[in-house]
């Protein structure tokens, strides 16, 4: 199946003069997760990242750290699997020609992976939708979060837009990212599998006007809502003679997301300014309203996980599948009237399969969960209002000391985190350093950052901020981060402890404040690696989730939370 995808794009080289082809994970609207993979339907890859080239005679799949395991499992048989970090001013191959779709690069990544050494041909047709696969699209149309929910009016954000618009000299910004669209005009919509996303873009001017670009019947419920005129909604078909008709000026393109494709049509009528939309810093300061939202859909995300790890660990009597306990866990998420659907497919791993660091369980290949496996569940939801993302290791008979040694370093790791000094450790670069240190004194380390920002009631991965070796964006309160230090022996085990922080700013110190109430394994863990300050925070963490939901839990389930305070 995969060897004739393959040469089907091959079969239209010399049509197209080209050498090859590449094919990013991305959609037209740069979402991590689509309903228009392209690269699974090229490779077979299912992670959330990575990038195909096609060539002639070989084949190249690019993946970082997190999927080089699963990469090679799902796509070895057609395609050479390199490390992302061989793509930049990539050398493995020269001197071609290689064909891309303008709407899904954007230049920096053309001229940072490929352009050095190969020739880039612009192709106006993506060559995958020769392979007849139905993408599945909704045409539900968009819809607004009131203020009770956002904690802030539309139009004091545009306000804010306008006045960094005025203080940059800039005439207008494209808005290319919908969740950066979603933000400003507090909508929400069906586009994407795991995220509230309404797939559209945003042009504003500095005298405070927006342009909507996409399909009117997707606007019709929030355009009296928002007070928008028909005039302002402009079809995708119709943008370039939209743009031909503005006035000149200097325009901010959002380097990580506006596409060649829309890139060439400004370049004809304005100056082009390159830099991060401003939008992407202003989101990930949650306000309280927001934060407040998140504490109470963590209360309900609490709930479920809890019931689960409880019936996973002391009711369930069968041997049932990870596909099986994904299942589960989604059902006790399901009770909750707020519940919408997952905020990223559930990673659950038993045994050799949890060293797998997003790992997806199908229902015809899934393992039996075994009663020595170590098992690893990672999954989220969304709700109305909020985002979780929660990860748990867990048990089902003594392990062995190695095994409850490396768990209680990655927990010392997570301690570590969670209880911060963010006036030393006042970025991603600098927490992620403590993240590592307890795993780091006996040589080991994992292939991941340690944290990734998390969106409110949107993307469960967003930015400017994360926990990473790289990442020197000051940490500022409001802030929502992930914390989740691993580790992953190949075709053993792996380990990873995960919650949601956010910063949280006491007599006028920043802190970390856990989002997440789910009970961490205590079998796993090896107190005598553990100093007082450790086991203090592990009391006063389970007191805390004891209290919280304890109301929302049967007799049994009671108890035995109760049992590990």
């Amino acid at each position: 199946m995969i060897k004739k995808r393959i040469n089907l794009i091959r079969s239209k080289f010399n049509e197209y003069g080209i050498d090859g082809y590449i094919i990013p994970k991305n959609d037209e609207f740069f979402s991590e997760y689509s309903n228009k993979d392209r690269l699974k339907t090229i490779s077979n890859f299912t992670g959330s990242a990575g990038l195909a080239v096609i060539l002639k005679t070989k084949n190249y799949l690019f993946v970082d750290g997190r999927y080089t395991i699963q990469a090679n499992l799902e796509s070895r048989s057609h395609f050479k699997i390199v490390s992302y970090e061989k793509i930049v001013n990539c050398k493995l191959f020269k001197n071609l020609t290689l064909g891309i779709d303008p709407k899904i690069f954007t230049s920096e990544q053309i001229k940072k992976y490929f352009a050095k050494n190969n020739k880039i041909k612009v192709i106006n047709f993506n060559l995958v939708n020769l392979i007849f696969i139905k993408y599945t699209t909704k045409s539900k149309p968009f819809y607004s979060l009131s203020e009770k929910i956002t904690g802030q009016n539309h139009k004091i954000k545009i306000n804010k837009i306008v006045k960094y618009l005025r203080q940059n000299n800039l005439d207008y910004l494209f808005i290319s990212a919908p969740e950066n669209v979603a933000w400003l005009l507090n909508i929400r919509g069906y586009d994407n599998p795991n995220s509230p996303i309404p797939n559209c873009h945003l042009l504003i001017n500095d005298k405070k006007k927006i342009f909507l670009i996409g399909k009117i019947k997707k606007f019709k419920k929030i355009i009296k809502e928002k007070k928008i005129e028909l005039k302002q909604i402009v079809d995708p078909e119709n943008f370039k003679y939209f743009v031909s008709e503005l006035r000149n000026g200097k325009i901010l393109l959002d380097s990580k997301s506006c596409s060649i494709f829309y890139e060439n049509i400004f370049k004809k009528k304005f100056r082009i300014i390159k830099y991060d939309d401003p939008i992407y810093f202003l989101k990930s300061i949650k306000n309280n309203c927001e934060i407040n939202h998140m504490i109470n859909t963590h209360i309900w995300d609490g709930v479920a996980l809890t019931k689960f790890l409880y019936w996973i660990k002391n009711i369930n009597t069968k041997k049932i599948t990870e596909y099986e306990a994904q299942n589960k866990l989604e059902s006790f998420r399901k009770k909750n009237k707020n519940y919408l659907f997952p905020s990223f497919n559930t990673i659950a791993g038993s045994g050799k399969n949890g060293a797998i660091i997003h790992y997806r369980a199908e229902k015809k290949s899934a393992k039996k969960i075994k009663v020595n496996d170590i098992f690893l569940c990672d999954s989220g939801g969304q709700y109305k209002y909020g985002t979780t993302d929660v990860t748990r290791t867990i048990c089902f008979s003594k392990p062995k000391n190695n095994i409850k040694n490396i768990f209680t370093r990655v927990l010392k790791g997570h301690i570590a985190v969670a209880t911060a000094n963010l006036k030393k450790y006042y970025n991603g670069k600098l927490i992620d350093s403590i993240a590592r240190k307890s795993l780091g004194k006996i040589g080991l380390d994992y292939q991941h950052g340690t944290g990734h920002g998390v969106g409110f009631f949107l993307n469960v991965h967003e930015g400017p901020q994360a926990i990473s070796k790289f990442n020197q964006v000051k940490i500022c309160e409001g802030m929502i981060l992930s914390n989740e230090p691993g580790y992953y022996k190949k075709n053993s085990f792996g380990i990873r402890i995960e919650n949601l922080i956010y910063v949280k700013k006491i007599k006028n110190k920043l802190c970390f404040e856990n989002l997440t109430l789910a009970p961490i394994d205590k079998d796993l863990i090896n107190y005598n690696l553990l100093n007082k300050d450790e086991k203090n925070y592990l009391f006063k963490y389970h007191l805390n989730i004891y209290l919280k939901i304890s109301k929302f839990l049967n007799k049994n389930e009671k108890k035995w939370l109760g049992s590990l305070i």
